[in-house]
């Protein structure tokens, strides 16, 4: 089964980037990030996502965000599936941070249980096609609208969703252009898929899932 070690984020400067995702997640090896002069305009196609177990999680990490220089797209509220809101790293990347738990079942602990990599896609069938092509496994599909793919238990999980859907949910217009500055880096190998996304190999020996502590 196919497995995600990390994620990398071309950004302008990597030495105020890594100071913002430490102070503001503590993600360690799961997320890279590296220099880029790639342009790139309006929303790039992605979003990461954190899950936690509960709403006083979501909050400690959404405020450490927001202290260390992120901006608020959609506020941490109550909703239909539960808690959460989205932000945007300095960087310009779009995060969101959610639970499925309505009420609090203790303290914030800032254990992060989940880290989702969401592709925004012209085509979500054919972009999974594409991927189980590649030798992914769906988990979860909702016609030509969600598929969740059953990445080998580890740091990173992939969902794919339509580009437009994907930018409502995250609170930003649809519009945008130039490199998506991500790549992917797992066991798949290297290649690019329909709408651009990257990924390369890597050697990494496949660690034992366990619960990050931001």
């Amino acid at each position: 089964m196919t497995f995600i070690e990390s994620v990398t984020l071309e950004v302008d400067d990597t030495t105020t980037a890594n100071h913002f995702y430490d102070a503001a997640f503590g993600l360690g090896p799961r997320l890279r990030v590296r220099e880029s002069v790639e342009p790139t305009t309006g929303f790039r196609g992605f979003t990461l996502s954190l899950v936690v177990s509960r709403p006083s999680t979501v909050n400690s990490l959404f405020g450490s965000a927001l202290a260390a220089g992120a901006t608020a797209l959609k506020p941490a509220a109550k909703s239909f599936w539960g808690y959460g809101g989205v932000l945007q790293a300095p960087d310009g990347t779009i995060w969101k941070i959610s639970t499925s738990a309505k009420k609090d079942t203790g303290p914030a602990t800032r254990e992060i249980d989940q880290l989702v990599l969401l592709l925004g896609v012209a085509d979500v069938a054919v972009s999974k096609r594409f991927y189980v092509d590649r030798g992914l496994e769906v988990a979860k599909s909702f016609g030509r609208k969600y598929v969740e793919f059953a990445t080998a238990p580890g740091p990173v999980a992939l969902a794919l969703y339509g580009r437009r859907a994907a930018a409502k949910d995250a609170g930003v217009s649809a519009d945008g252009s130039g490199s998506h500055r991500l790549t992917i880096g797992g066991d798949a190998g290297s290649f690019a898929d329909p709408d651009g996304f990257g990924w390369e190999a890597v050697n990494g020996a496949r660690p034992e899932p366990t619960r990050q502590t931001a």
